[in-house]
């Protein structure tokens, strides 16, 4: 019989608007690398960070885990907000007494808003063309 090794990592998928991201946590010491990347250097602006961190500052393990991710897929605001999803979804895993604090925080809540397609007839999704009476 083969020997089944036990994966350190825990895994979960977080996804807003377009973006994908595939997210590994372990424990460890508080690192955040989302694809090869330290997350100060990955996302520019403090909401994206912040976004990303809230889960975990929801339930104060900040320190106390690892993460590795790997993000796909449309803009900087919905990779964060896809990467809070599976850090949030893992935080579940790993205790369940988390949930209240989650559900609450609203970061096991998909947030399935995308871009409206445009219409016929008009210049976007809603705006028209301009009007011309003469």
């Amino acid at each position: 019989m083969a020997k089944v090794k036990e994966d350190p990592y825990t895994w979960a998928t977080g996804r807003r608007k377009t973006a994908v991201a595939r997210v590994r946590v372990k424990a460890g010491s508080g690192k955040v690398l989302i694809n090869d990347r330290d997350l100060d250097e990955y996302f520019k602006t403090v909401n994206d960070r912040r976004r990303v961190i809230a889960p975990l500052a929801a339930v104060g393990a900040e320190k106390s885990f690892d993460i590795f991710v790997r993000a796909h897929g449309g803009g900087t605001e919905g990779q964060s907000g896809a990467i809070s999803m599976g850090i949030a979804r893992i935080l579940l895993k790993t205790n369940p007494d988390h949930e209240k604090v989650l559900r609450e925080g609203k970061f096991l809540t998909r947030d399935s808003r995308g871009k409206e397609r445009k219409k016929y007839g008009r210049r976007g999704a809603r705006r028209s063309f301009q009007f011309s009476k003469r």
